[in-house]
């Protein structure tokens, strides 16, 4: 059994990048004025799922919980710490966000504030959970102080319907992949957290149903020229990001008997599949060269990644070659041809 009387220490926050999870804020007052109407049936629909709140029982820790985790090789645990870190402080992001959004637009657009706040309602449990289970290792986020701590990037409200939508719908794919996997070899499940992961998952679905049914009530985000080419530069985004992100932590992966190349790819075109449900364009993730400049991105990404804390001269150009090479790559990717998809929202509205 743990030892409960091992005392919890407040972990300091990982440093802040480009790839870590990142804190929002919008124009709050553009936000209310979304005129929904045109889907408002949809958009009930979804809110009753989220009244139901199918999870509400569901995040209760259970006796394996009380083990002792200091069995763990001592790289596995930092990995699967990190983990915990990483996870805690996305769905901690998204519950202020959603928060912020529904104080905001209480009065002005009723529905939507609704629809945020039982969402926030998700995200709050998902994060508690996490930081809980920081603490069978022996630490815990000081949520407050993140709160108050990290830089907040300002996304235009259709850019957070695009970017979150993308988000909730990956995170779908990467809870269900990985709890299919443990499901199969569960000699791998290291940790009880995994078997909470299939129920998790169907709140990240809802979640990406419920922006998927704000934009189509916004018509012009979903066709033109202008609406393709955000739909490319979201679904690049998320996906590079995943990508590099995870092939800088293959030890996690490898610790659950995973590869996070394969792993990512699953997720990356499963995401895509799913897109062109709702985008009038997808990635053409099967074309050859997709992931060969993904591939040679997250190789640029580890060599800088090693070049972080060098103040040597030559170290500093190398950063810098490296650095444009991986955003070049990420220009080639954004322009090879993407997949029209049969959505035609013109026939819709």
């Amino acid at each position: 059994m743990a030892d409960s009387t091992v005392s919890v220490s407040s972990k300091t926050p990982a440093k802040e990048t480009l790839l870590t999870p990142r804190f929002y804020t919008t124009d709050f007052d553009e936000m209310a004025n979304l005129d929904v109407s045109s889907n408002v049936e949809e958009i009930e629909a979804i809110l009753e799922e989220f009244r139901r709140d199918y999870n509400q029982r569901h995040f209760i820790r259970d006796k394996e919980f009380s083990d002792s985790w200091a069995k763990l090789p001592e790289q596995t645990r930092g990995l699967f710490i990190e983990f915990l870190e990483r996870s805690c402080t996305a769905e901690f992001s998204g519950f202020l966000l959603y928060k912020e959004l529904s104080r905001n637009l209480k009065n002005q657009n009723p529905l939507l504030a609704e629809g945020f706040a039982l969402m926030s309602r998700d995200e709050a449990r998902h994060a508690g959970f996490l930081n809980k289970a920081m603490s069978d290792f022996n630490l815990i986020l000081d949520l407050g102080f993140l709160t108050k701590s990290r830089k907040y990037t300002f996304f235009a409200p259709k850019f957070i319907l695009y970017a979150t939508y993308l988000s909730e719908k990956i995170g779908y794919w990467r809870y269900i992949t990985i709890y299919r996997h443990l499901e199969r070899a569960q000699k791998d499940r290291i940790y009880p957290i995994f078997r909470f992961f299939e129920s998790w998952c169907q709140d990240e679905n809802r979640h990406g149903d419920f922006f998927a049914a704000v934009l189509k009530s916004q018509p012009d985000l979903l066709r033109g020229w202008k609406s393709k080419l955000w739909c490319r530069f979201f679904l690049l985004s998320v996906f590079a990001t995943m990508y590099l992100n995870d092939c800088q932590r293959s030890g996690f992966y490898q610790a659950i008997g995973l590869d996070a190349r394969k792993f990512d790819q699953y997720v990356i075109k499963k995401t895509n599949q799913s897109s062109q449900k709702l985008f009038p364009v997808i990635l053409d993730v099967d074309h050859p060269d997709f992931f060969k400049y993904l591939d040679e991105c997250a190789a640029y990404n580890l060599e800088i990644h090693k070049l972080d804390k060098s103040t040597n001269i030559f170290d500093k150009i190398k950063k810098f070659y490296y650095i444009a090479t991986l955003m070049s790559n990420l220009v080639k990717l954004y322009f090879l041809k993407p997949i029209q998809t049969d959505i035609t929202w013109t026939t819709i509205y």
